[in-house]
């Protein structure tokens, strides 16, 4: 029996959830559907511009003409550069859980070195010697979170979204700076340039994107360095808070962005955690963070007024319990 194409029906026509079953998410190599029974001839007339099937990348088909969700694309990405390879980059730092990825439709997948695959189209393909042991997540194999981010980065060419990034991975993920600052310097240096700039001020103690902007703004006040993200403690060992800027005079500075602070779940949170602070007698400042890219002179000034202020206080009794990184790879 021939089709409307003029192609004979095989046991894969008849039954196509044989197809689909031996597919990823609806993604498939040309081989592979050879040794199913479906010639390479076949495939490709049914690939043509209306067909049945579309051909997103060289050897690879979707088993379908709707356009292709995102995760078949990553899935057509990962069987066009071959075994072994894995996801990085922004694609993989979304798939891990960050957010502040900027919008790219691209792929981009790591291959061991040996592998002769090109990039092509919307893949970006790396050939490497320092292939990373993959973490799976939903099925598809990833970097680790330290690779990708800094994968992401390296084609990244401004400040802004390489801060986000980096600053989310060490707040939201909790992934420990020495990691980052291990994989620059063992990793390519090519396009590190900005991440090495902005990891400094990370490992400086910054947790965000704000944060960052709030150590230029502090090194215009000549006032003493402060200590970033400390828990802060009664002398009864009771949780006050981590400011995101503590001074030993007394000085809680915070920067009360609307993305982390202002949520309908985090307003109490922030309410209750100023009730703490007042009744252990801490000195606090809030500073929304775009003032300290537009007013940073006049958040200068507030600082050192509010230090003065503390300064003439008794000095709350408050304690820093040691803060240990967590070692997360």
């Amino acid at each position: 029996m021939v089709d409307g194409l003029g192609m004979r029906r095989g046991d894969w026509a008849y039954d196509p959830k044989l197809l689909f079953d031996a597919s990823r998410h609806g993604a498939i190599k040309v081989a592979t559907l050879d040794d199913l029974g479906v010639s390479a001839r076949t495939t490709y007339r049914r690939c043509v511009p209306g067909g049945p099937w579309q051909r997103p990348l060289p050897g690879v088909v979707l088993l379908g003409n709707s356009p292709p969700t995102r995760r078949q694309l990553v899935e057509a990405a990962l069987l066009y550069a071959g075994p072994d390879s894995v996801v990085t980059g922004l694609e993989s730092c979304r798939r891990h859980g960050l957010r502040n990825t900027p919008s790219d439709p691209r792929v981009h997948v790591l291959v061991p070195h040996r592998h002769k695959a090109r990039c092509s189209d919307y893949v970006i393909v790396e050939r490497t010697t320092r292939m990373p042991p993959p973490v799976t997540v939903d099925g598809v194999p990833l970097a680790p979170l330290t690779r990708s981010v800094l994968d992401a980065c390296r084609r990244l060419r401004t400040h802004d979204p390489i801060k986000a990034l980096i600053a989310e991975a060490v707040q939201r993920r909790r992934l420990a700076p020495h990691h980052l600052v291990h994989e620059l310097e063992n990793g390519s240096r090519r396009g590190t340039a900005v991440a090495r700039e902005v990891l400094n001020d990370v490992v400086g103690g910054a947790r965000s994107v704000a944060e960052v902007d709030a150590m230029r703004v502090w090194e215009r006040t000549n006032l003493p360095r402060p200590v970033w993200n400390v828990p802060l403690r009664t002398a009864r060992g009771e949780h006050i808070a981590v400011p995101d800027a503590w001074l030993e005079v007394g000085l809680a500075w915070e920067i009360d962005s609307y993305e982390f602070h202002y949520q309908r779940e985090d307003y109490a949170n922030t309410l209750s955690r100023n009730a703490r602070y007042a009744a252990c007698g801490v000195t606090v400042l809030q500073t929304l963070p775009n003032r300290l890219r537009t007013e940073p002179d006049a958040v200068a000034a507030e600082l050192k007024a509010a230090h003065r202020a503390a300064a003439a206080r008794p000095r709350p009794d408050v304690v820093m319990p040691e803060v240990v990184m967590p070692d997360v790879a």
